[in-house]
């Protein structure tokens, strides 16, 4: 099994009882074998072993590893887009009146409700995506859309 080495960098344990701020490691390291974090630590302490065992080395540059991050109010399944109604709200109109117009979550239901399951499963899966690539790992999805 592979074992790879991240070194150089910051990272944030989010251990209570650490002595830093959100139990921050500075100059760490993190062996990951396959899928399991094997070791992380403080870059002097690793073990000669897991050195030894290396077969893919990362310098992380100084950057900041944190745990994924839990996103518990996604509206990640629905139809539609509402950019325009943004656009309308950065001008001062009031959703009262973008609702009266037809817009506002009435439009976002009526798109949801319109749009076939592989629409709204594909369109979800980017969203999904998305979340994944800026470190969300852990979310719960709301509905209310239709």
């Amino acid at each position: 099994m592979s074992l790879e080495i991240w070194s150089a960098c910051r990272v944030a344990t989010m251990q209570a009882d650490a002595a830093t701020p959100y139990g921050l490691v500075e100059d760490a390291a993190i062996a990951v074998e396959g899928d399991v974090i094997a070791w992380l630590g403080p870059l002097r302490q690793l073990p000669a072993a897991l050195q030894e065992r290396c077969t893919r080395h990362h310098d992380a540059g100084g950057a900041l590893v944190t745990p994924g991050l839990i996103d518990c109010h996604t509206h990640l399944v629905y139809g539609g887009d509402r950019a325009a109604e943004f656009e309308l709200r950065l001008n001062g109109a009031s959703y009262e009146e973008i609702a009266r117009a037809g817009g506002g979550i009435a439009s976002t239901v009526q798109a949801t409700r319109a749009a076939s399951e592989e629409k709204l499963t594909l369109q979800s899966q980017r969203r999904l995506d998305s979340l994944l690539d800026e470190g969300v790992t852990t979310l719960e999805i709301k509905s209310g859309y239709g």
